[in-house]
């Protein structure tokens, strides 16, 4: 599995600018809030979950979208969802719980897990995202995120929380 240092040395090879702030360790959405105030743009919250049929998801939303799993299926496409295990999302992204961002989509070469993008996180700039573990975090623009995934040959799926009822 790749390490921070590994992401890093992939966003400068790509030529995306980044710049990361050290923090004490968050686990929740709700944690850090004082990092949140310091640093602009778009804070992230990212679910991974599976499906009925084992199909792998990872969601990455602004912080404050609510996300409901009882109706996201729709807006998806996917079977019925829960949160995956563990062991499923280290073997998958290779981070463990409360390290989850979108940046794991690194450690999935295979392309395991279809990506979810909150049409508002997509509209933020810069976003910030855990940069493999949950003691930092990692500012990128708009354009270099997608960069990023372009670069992994992620397609992501977005998706306009608000409109599909589940903002609020």
């Amino acid at each position: 599995m790749k390490s921070r240092q590994d992401l890093f040395e992939f966003l400068d090879a790509q030529g995306i600018q980044h710049s990361t702030v050290d923090h004490a360790p968050v686990f929740t959405v709700g944690e850090g809030e004082e990092i949140k105030a310091a640093l602009p743009g778009g804070h992230t919250k990212n679910l991974f979950l599976k499906d009925a049929k084992d199909r792998l998801w990872l969601v990455s939303a602004l912080g404050e979208t609510r996300i409901d799993l009882k109706t996201l299926p729709a807006a998806i496409g996917s079977a019925r969802l829960s949160f995956g295990s563990e062991e499923r999302l280290y073997a998958a992204l290779g981070v463990r719980p409360g390290s989850v961002t979108a940046f794991a989509l690194i450690n999935d070469p295979e392309h395991r897990v279809t990506f979810v993008l909150d049409k508002a996180l997509a509209d933020s700039d810069p976003v910030n995202f855990h940069p493999l573990s949950n003691d930092a975090t990692t500012a990128v623009s708009q354009a270099g995120f997608r960069s990023f995934l372009k670069a992994l040959g992620v397609e992501p799926m977005i998706v306009d929380f608000a409109v599909t009822g589940e903002n609020g």
